[in-house]
């Protein structure tokens, strides 16, 4: 499953909840590939679990194809009803829900052919081990699926852990799933409501971050940084209370402390060189705010860190350390980056 990026800059347009922190440099905002001024990561499953998914939704009988009561005689009507009378009999037959009126969230989105069950982590199988095992295993599926298209069609995503919320929202794993695919799409106040739910089910704590950068994104950077100091924290893992680190630092410039913003990322993780998506995101976040206080040279130093352990592409450093070296990115090809002197490029387009 999906287990490391979080985080950006601009939250999602559209049905979403309206941001009270749309600039939220260092914070998560459901972007899958976006760039932030205090992060520049990927949106995505934090912690140490994935994909997971949401659910609820009316009781129905598949066996039979219908709600529970309906039952057909060989006529194709159903019995008890006489066709030659109207009046009670035929307006509760016409009362009766149909499928075109089911709510279509309770409506199944197609499953990829590549989610199975087997995907699935051992610690959401062992949660969803409570349920009958047929639906077990489509609520599993569901979930992989919400991871595997978490950051290609993150909408999608949300779908498929939508649904599984609304058949199994007593699961702690399904309302991981479904708070985590909830903040990708910048539905911060569900995303919220379902972490804190699946927090006090399974009395895990590693997503603290995404908690806390939701009430950032609902305008709240004070209840993030009392997230950010709750005692769990510092049983996380590093990657994890580095990621809470990261949004603290946010939460700090949001509300106009640059200084305070620099103090919650002097972690020891930044003396850290090994090549790790949260590592690149540290150095990242720690450079911007070094440029924000007018220390350029710490934080060209810093964009040139995270640049050099940012395997997977989370952050834009080398763009930032361009910007700061006044040349420009030009390509990237098999022996490394590319660059040119802005101004050359400007006297060579003018000839």
């Amino acid at each position: 499953m999906l287990t490391d990026g979080l985080m950006t800059e601009d939250s999602r347009s559209g049905d979403r909840e309206e941001s009270g922190a749309n600039d939220r440099s260092g914070s998560r905002s459901g972007r899958p590939d976006g760039r932030g001024r205090g992060d520049g990561s990927r949106s995505g499953y934090g912690g140490s679990r994935d994909a997971r998914g949401s659910g609820g939704g009316n009781r129905r009988d598949d066996r039979r194809g219908g709600f529970r009561g309906e039952r057909r005689d060989d006529r194709g009507g159903y019995r008890g009803r006489d066709d030659r009378r109207g009046g009670r009999d035929q307006r509760r037959r016409d009362d009766r829900p149909r499928d075109r009126d089911r709510d279509p969230a309770d409506v199944a989105p197609p499953l990829p052919v590549e989610a199975t069950y087997d995907q699935l982590d051992a610690e959401t199988r062992r949660d969803l081990s409570s349920l009958p095992k047929s639906l077990a295993e489509l609520i599993g599926k569901h979930i992989v699926a919400a991871g595997l298209l978490l950051d290609e069609d993150p909408e999608r995503a949300y779908g498929h852990a939508a649904f599984a919320r609304r058949k199994a929202a007593r699961v702690p794993g399904v309302r991981e799933a479904s708070g985590v695919a909830a903040y990708t799409v910048g539905r911060w106040q569900e995303a919220l409501a379902d972490l804190r739910a699946a927090r006090r089910m399974s009395g895990r704590d590693n997503f603290l971050a995404i908690m806390a950068d939701c009430e950032r994104g609902l305008g709240r950077p004070e209840r993030a940084l009392e997230i950010g100091n709750d005692p769990a924290a510092k049983d996380l893992d590093a990657a994890d209370r580095v990621e809470l680190r990261i949004v603290a630092s946010g939460a700090r410039r949001d509300m106009g402390d640059v200084q305070g913003a620099l103090a919650e990322l002097q972690v020891p993780e930044l003396k850290e060189r090994r090549a790790r998506p949260w590592i690149a995101r540290l150095f990242y976040a720690y450079a911007d705010v070094l440029e924000e206080l007018g220390k350029e040279d710490d934080a060209r130093e810093y964009f040139a860190r995270a640049s050099a352990v940012d395997r997977e592409g989370v952050t834009d450093a080398d763009e930032r350390l361009a910007a700061l070296e006044g040349v420009e990115l030009v390509d990237v090809d098999h022996d490394g980056i590319v660059w040119t002197d802005v101004e050359e490029a400007d006297d060579e387009e003018r000839d």
